[in-house]
């Protein structure tokens, strides 16, 4: 009897120890990649700055091409939104333009209810780079409790950020493809 009470004692103990450790772990999180993009700033802001075009470059819509979307506010710019409810692989949430500077930012608020209720801080920065545009995807939130826990099994910033890649490459192509098509150069 005395051994799993000791037993008991030992899973109590390391299971406060967990708790513990995972409550001292970093508050908020910080992902930001970039990438070389083939369109001047003004075309590439364009995209971007327009929430109904999300789709075409998002890695993210492609995960649940049945996805509800709907979209309200202005059309572009501060006050647009976006919003969706789809798979688990994609959850639900909302998007919303905060700040637009054409060429330079677009700054939005980025919710989710499901399948993690959250906040974060989402920028797009453009720099004007040779012929082309250096566009970096920040992305800034805060952990929850569940979200340190997550944390220890997976990289979220590997995680996200291999998203971030794509949808950079995917705007590269897009934005590429306008750019020729209203006469620029290749």
């Amino acid at each position: 009897m005395e051994i799993y009470i000791g037993i008991a004692v030992l899973v109590v103990v390391l299971f406060a120890a967990l708790l513990i450790y995972i409550g001292t772990r970093p508050a908020s999180f910080h992902i930001e990649r970039s990438a070389q993009i083939d369109a001047p700033g003004d075309v590439v802001f364009s995209i971007i700055n327009d929430l109904h075009q999300w789709g075409r470059w998002s890695p993210y819509d492609k995960r649940d091409p049945a996805m509800q979307k709907t979209f309200e506010g202005s059309p572009t710019g501060p006050g647009a939104v976006y919003s969706w409810n789809g798979n688990g692989k994609v959850g639900a949430g909302r998007m919303t333009i905060l700040e637009s500077k054409p060429g330079a930012l677009v700054s939005m608020k980025l919710e989710f209810f499901r399948p993690f209720k959250g906040t974060n801080q989402v920028r797009f920065r453009l720099v004007p780079s040779g012929a082309g545009t250096r566009v970096s995807w920040i992305m800034d939130g805060k952990y929850t409790f569940m979200t340190k826990a997550f944390s220890l099994v997976m990289d979220m910033d590997k995680m996200i950020g291999k998203d971030f890649e794509q949808g950079l490459a995917n705007l590269n192509t897009v934005a590429h493809a306008e750019r020729q098509s209203a006469g620029g150069t290749a």
